[in-house]
């Protein structure tokens, strides 16, 4: 990949990478609060990862990257779900939490160090800032599939990019009340 300057760097995190993040966190945040609070055990296949599983992969991973682009460096220490997240709500809160603290971190960066190119694993090197388009594609491949597991679980689809039937409805019924 061809090298940045620092003032491409700041431009797209400042007019791409934080807008199009926090659009996305939002509508993660409302896939993941509609997992019911008693089904996060649910899996479509005995091989596929729980519901729990599978939202804690996108809010973790998530978190490693953009943690890893104000570090400079990528962890990858596992990093298992805390004893404190229990159902769909606690998971929601602490990727809240911990979206909230990266964003800041990520909008006081330098645009020398948004530039600095990052080692992934030692398969390719990406200035900093271009892992934030990474992991956005990371989190909404898997919100995606996240969805799906939601209406055989008991769930509603949230509207993601436009309404979905379920939001349809609902608005259907408030309308009729």
């Amino acid at each position: 990949m061809p090298t940045i300057t620092p003032e491409q760097a700041a431009f797209v995190l400042n007019a791409v990478a934080l807008p199009m993040l926090k659009n996305e966190h939002a509508v993660t945040k409302r896939v993941i609060e509609a997992i019911p609070l008693t089904g996060g055990d649910y899996r479509p296949d005995p091989n596929a990862k729980s519901a729990m599983e599978l939202a804690w992969h996108v809010v973790a991973a998530e978190h490693r990257f953009l943690s890893g682009v104000a570090d400079g460096v990528f962890d990858f220490t596992p990093n298992h779900r805390p004893d404190t997240v229990h159902n769909s709500a606690d998971m929601a809160k602490w990727f809240d939490d911990s979206f909230n603290k990266n964003i800041a971190r990520l909008a006081a960066m330098s645009s020398d160090d948004l530039a600095r190119e990052i080692d992934f694993r030692g398969i390719f090197k990406l200035p900093a800032v271009m892992f934030l388009t990474v992991s956005n594609s990371h989190s909404v491949h898997h919100r995606g599939q996240l969805s799906v597991y939601l209406r055989p679980m008991g769930g509603k689809v949230p509207a993601i990019y436009g309404e979905s039937y379920d939001s349809a409805e609902a608005k259907k019924a408030v309308g009729a009340a």
